[in-house]
């Protein structure tokens, strides 16, 4: 008995043709996940960049936009049988807020993961005005 091995995994086509570029079996596009948490000091941007060599990252803050860039390539070693890994050029951007100082942005690159650390803005304080008496307006009037 023969099996055919698309029946016995009917989506398994499907995903193969979603995956590929359609111009052969290699997968284009690289779109790396990330996590933003917050703490009260900072907030902590994770990137995760498996396979990607830090020299190969660009991280750039212009007009409060933070961008995360750069490329992962493929194994160039052997012929290829089965391809699911995307390569290639990716950017990720997030708008940062108001008041953040970039130059005390901290990144670190560890087991595949950037990690950004983007001290918060000093909030602003409200100011007080002090109320002046009746007498110091009649002064300033005279």
């Amino acid at each position: 008995m023969v099996r055919d091995p698309f029946l016995a995994a009917p989506f398994r086509l499907m995903d193969e043709l979603f995956r590929s570029s359609g111009i052969g079996s290699r997968v284009t596009g690289f779109t790396p996940l990330l996590d933003v948490l917050e703490t009260d000091d900072d907030y902590l941007v994770m990137v995760d960049l498996p396979g990607v060599k830090s020299d190969d990252v660009t991280i750039e803050v212009n007009d409060q936009v933070l961008t995360v860039s750069g490329s992962r390539v493929p194994m160039e070693t052997g012929e290829s049988q089965l391809t699911e890994r995307p390569y290639g050029s990716f950017v990720r951007s997030l708008t940062l807020p108001k008041g953040v100082d970039s130059d005390k942005i901290v990144a670190d690159f560890k087991d595949g993961v950037l990690e950004l650390r983007i001290p918060k803005p000093a909030e602003v304080k409200p100011k007080k005005i002090a109320i002046s008496s009746g007498s110091q307006q009649k002064q300033l009037a005279k």
